[in-house]
C-alpha cells in the first residue's frame, strides 16, 4: 500500500478469480488503500453487515467483482439461486455504496445478459432486445437488473457508475471443479487428466458448434481498471479479445497442449450448448487503446501448468 495513496478502494470479491486479477494490479501500481473483506468477516448477502461494513470503512472507490458464478450445467439446473444470490449482493453493495458517499462503482456485469439470438457481433444496444439463453438466465437476469440499478443510482445519487460488460473469462484462480468450472476450465481438467490416467476416448457435453470469444483475466483487468480511469459514461461496454473460436476447435487446442492424443466424441446434447454464439463488438474499449496481451494458445498452456500444479498442491 503507497503510504501516500488517499482514496480508499474496496474490492469486492477479492479471492475470486476476477477479484484477485484486480487486486494484483491494484496493488502494483500502488494509486489506492485497498480494503478487502473475507467471507467470514462480511457476507455481502446480509444487509445489515454490509450497511454497517461502508459506514465503518468509507470507501470512496468500489469494484464488485463477487458474484456466484458456475458453468452452464450447474446455472441451469439451480437458476433460482444464481437470480437470488446475485441479485441480494448487488442490492446490498450497490445501496450501501450509494448512501455513504460512494464516489466511483466498477459493476461487473457479463456477456449473457445479451439475447440468445442476437446479432454477431453484439453491440451494447442490442440489451433487452430479445429472449435470453435458458440455460443462464437467472445470471443474466441479475446482471441486468444490477446494470440498471447502478445506473439508477448514478442518476439519483451521483455515484459514478462503470459498468463493463466481459466476454468468457479464464486464468490464474479459475475454477477446475469438475461440476461447477467453465468450457476453458473444464476441458483442461478433462485432457490432462485423461493423460496421466492414460485414457483413450474423451466423451464432451454438447455438440461443440457453439462459439465463444475469451480472455485472460489479466487482461481484463488492465480493462476494468482503464474504464475506471477513463470512461465517462454509466453507459454499459463490453470487454473481449474481439474473436471467437467454436468449443470444438477449443476443445483440439486444449487436447494438443495438453498432450493428449487419443479420441474426442461429442454426445450431441444441444442442452449443453448454450447461446449458439457470443462475440462482441469492442469498438468502445478499443477506443481507449485496450490491447489484450495474452493470446488464448498461451492463455491455455498456462492454465494446464496451474491445474497440474494444483493437482500437485493438493496432493
Amino acid at each position: 500500500m503507497d503510504s501516500n495513496a488517499s482514496e480508499k478502494c474496496f474490492i469486492a470479491g477479492h479471492n475470486g478469480m476476477v477479484g484477485s486479477a484486480i487486486l494484483r494490479k491494484l496493488k502494483a501500481n500502488k494509486k489506492y488503500k485497498i480494503i478487502t473483506a473475507e467471507r467470514s468477516e462480511l457476507d455481502l448477502v446480509n444487509q445489515v453487515q454490509v450497511t454497517e461494513f461502508f459506514q465503518f470503512n468509507k470507501p470512496s472507490i468500489v469494484i464488485l467483482a463477487a458474484a456466484k458464478v458456475g458453468g452452464i450445467r450447474i446455472n441451469r439446473t439451480k437458476q433460482a439461486d444464481f437470480l437470488y444470490q446475485n441479485l441480494m449482493i448487488q442490492n446490498n453493495v450497490l445501496n450501501s455504496a450509494a448512501i455513504s458517499g460512494v464516489k466511483k462503482f466498477l459493476f461487473l456485469g457479463s456477456s449473457c445478459i445479451y439475447p440468445r439470438e442476437a446479432p454477431q457481433p453484439i453491440f451494447e444496444d442490442y440489451l433487452m432486445h430479445g429472449p435470453l439463453e435458458p440455460t443462464n438466465e437467472g445470471y443474466a437476469l441479475a446482471k441486468i437488473s444490477g446494470l440498471k440499478l447502478a445506473q439508477f443510482y448514478s442518476q439519483s445519487y451521483g455515484m459514478k457508475c462503470i459498468c463493463p460488460m466481459p466476454c468468457n473469462l479464464y486464468g490464474t484462480n479459475d475454477n477446475f471443479d469438475k461440476n461447477n468450472s467453465h468450457v476453458l476450465a473444464a476441458l483442461v481438467r478433462r485432457f490432462v487428466d485423461a493423460v496421466e490416467e492414460s485414457r483413450d476416448c474423451e466423451m464432451l457435453w454438447g455438440t461443440g458448434e457453439a462459439m465463444r470469444e475469451f480472455l485472460h483475466v489479466d487482461d481484463a483487468a488492465d480493462a476494468f481498471l482503464l474504464l475506471l480511469e477513463k470512461w465517462n459514461s454509466s453507459d454499459h461496454v463490453n470487454v473481449g479479445s474481439g474473436k471467437d473460436i467454436s468449443i470444438k476447435d477449443l476443445a483440439k487446442k486444449v487436447a494438443y497442449f495438453a498432450g493428449y492424443k487419443g479420441d474426442i466424441r461429442w454426445e450431441n446434447s444441444t442442452q449443453e450448448n448454450g447461446m449458439p454464439r457470443k462475440l462482441l463488438d469492442i469498438t468502445k474499449i478499443n477506443e481507449l487503446n485496450f490491447k489484450p496481451k495474452i493470446s488464448l494458445d498461451d492463455g491455455i498452456i498456462q492454465m494446464i501448468k496451474i491445474y497440474k500444479n494444483s493437482k500437485i498442491k493438493n496432493n
